[in-house]
């Protein structure tokens, strides 16, 4: 039987051995560090919630998500990652942990629940069609990281805000 329950500080370093997992199930390269999850994810604001599942007490994968917004739609759920381990798929693990992530989303009042699914990972892909989920054909995800994140930031139009007045727009 599946069992889900909100992961504590004392399970970070599960949470970080699942989170490699999925880095090379997914041929992505993680960065995060156990110190980071701690902070982040259990300090004083934490910034994103995990759910942990288990099977017979055996961990079998994890959902990290985290709020967002839209100005459209209001509140939502950002799931960032809906892991199960190898060994435990097909047996209801991802739907058990999608389903409390969903009653949270419910609970809360919130629009829904949005999510990034690599385009080559055709497994996933099913699972979250086959959960009623739609892709956004209409948008495309964009990210701004590194030397054109710095070149940004440091960019003459953002320099030109008054410092005094942190809460300016610097857009």
């Amino acid at each position: 039987m599946i069992h889900v329950r909100n992961a504590q500080r004392k399970d970070v370093r599960l949470l970080m051995q699942m989170i490699l997992e999925m880095g090379q199930h997914e041929r992505l390269t993680v960065f995060a560090t156990e110190e980071r999850l701690v902070e982040d994810g259990f300090g004083a604001t934490p910034k994103f919630h995990v759910l942990i599942a288990e099977d017979e007490a055996e961990a079998a994968g994890y959902a990290l998500f985290f709020d967002c917004y839209s100005s459209f739609q209001g509140s939502g759920i950002f799931l960032e990652d809906l892991f199960v381990r190898d060994d435990f798929r097909g047996k209801g693990v991802g739907k058990a942990l999608l389903s409390q992530v969903a009653a949270r989303v419910i609970e809360l009042e919130y629009f829904g629940i949005m999510s990034n699914v690599l385009d080559w990972n055709q497994s996933a892909l099913h699972f979250f069609e086959s959960a009623g989920a739609s892709e956004l054909s209409d948008r495309k995800t964009l990210c701004l990281t590194g030397a054109a994140l710095r070149e940004i930031a440091e960019s003459e139009s953002l320099s030109r805000a008054d410092p005094a007045n942190t809460n300016q727009a610097r857009v």
